[in-house]
């Protein structure tokens, strides 16, 4: 988490100058402002994880003379034949084309989420992928 947080540091030291230098130069407030904001969050996330790596162990990655096999292991638990998945991408896009096209379309979507969020998350409550 060190080397996160001084690549996040330094990011917010980079965007610092970058965003004076386009604010006196463009004047656009737009820009302006999303630079600076960017700029807030870097140095929000850089001290988060360098106050987080201070109180914790070394991580795999923070030691120089470590491999990449010290970081082997397991990574979570996926599931492998799940299709609750895809009917939320398919009913998440249906959705956002219905805030595009017509609010009509968002009234047919809105069960598609939902149903395939209740299939997601109790998709491991009930038939054969129950846990005994």
């Amino acid at each position: 988490m060190k080397f996160t947080g001084a690549l996040m540091t330094l990011v917010a030291l980079f965007l610092l100058p970058v965003t004076i230098i386009y604010w006196v130069l463009s004047e656009d407030p737009t820009g302006t402002t999303a630079l600076a904001l960017a700029f807030g969050l870097s140095i929000m996330i850089g001290y988060y994880l360098w106050f987080t790596a201070r109180r914790s162990d070394l991580l795999p990655q923070d030691n120089e003379d470590g491999d990449v096999a010290d970081d082997a292991g397991e990574l979570g638990f996926f599931s492998p034949h799940s299709w609750a998945p895809l009917q939320l991408a398919v009913g998440g896009s249906l959705f956002f084309l219905g805030i595009i096209f017509g609010w009509w379309l968002c009234f047919f979507a809105a069960p598609l989420v939902a149903i395939g969020l209740f299939a997601w998350v109790f998709e491991y409550y009930r038939g054969e992928n129950q846990n005994q």
